[in-house]
């Protein structure tokens, strides 16, 4: 895994590529960070590939806190936050760059130069002028922010598709921004017509 441009998206829906995708642990995943993990292609190209981990849950942080952290609004400013800023969920995005932040939004927001447009109704933006947007309640109806990212050198991913470590299916914004992280995984195999309880049978006499 390695670091790649975010801005290296490739119309993966008109080029065989991944972007705007779920990547699905399959049950025999070997990489343990990634067991029964469900990932967003943010993009994906002869290059590489990145994305951002859905379904763990960052414990303790919330953003209120984050934006006190990065001095993007002093303490006593937290209680003058939008509601939904207390509410936006944080995830752990993968293991590369843990410290970085990565916001996935709806695509009411945009920052030129700054925000790559996945599809019709998610885009990605890692920049700290987002976080302000957030805070004055000027930003996207829609987000989270997640810390660090998931990232696959030239080829990785085909490879690891190809040895049955990963299903993929069609991603869509209800199950990005309004779904609970703890139910992705189910939620995402259901999408693909695999009964969770019987894909988890399968694994134990495999």
């Amino acid at each position: 895994m390695r670091e790649m441009s975010l801005l290296s998206n490739a119309n993966g829906a008109e080029s065989g590529y991944l972007d705007g995708q779920l990547l699905v642990a399959m049950p025999g995943m070997v990489d343990e960070r990634f067991a029964r993990a469900v990932i967003y292609i943010c993009a994906h190209s002869i290059e590489g590939a990145m994305g951002i981990v859905l379904n763990r849950p960052a414990a303790n942080v919330s953003v209120p806190d984050l934006l006190v952290q990065l001095e993007i609004i002093p303490d006593l400013e937290r209680i003058l936050l939008p509601q939904k800023v207390g509410r936006m969920q944080v995830l752990i995005g993968g293991p590369v760059e843990t410290s970085r932040g990565f916001v996935l939004h709806s695509s009411d927001f945009h920052i030129a130069q700054s925000t790559l447009l996945i599809d019709d109704s998610v885009c990605l933006t890692a920049t700290v002028d987002i976080l302000r947007a957030i805070a004055r309640g000027d930003g996207p109806e829609n987000a989270i922010l997640a810390l660090g990212y998931a990232g696959w050198g030239a080829g990785q991913l085909e490879n690891e598709i190809q040895a049955n470590g990963w299903l993929n299916c069609p991603a869509d914004a209800e199950l990005i921004f309004n779904s609970s992280a703890e139910l992705r995984y189910d939620l995402a195999l259901r999408r693909i017509g695999i009964d969770p309880a019987m894909l988890s049978m399968e694994a134990g006499h495999a």
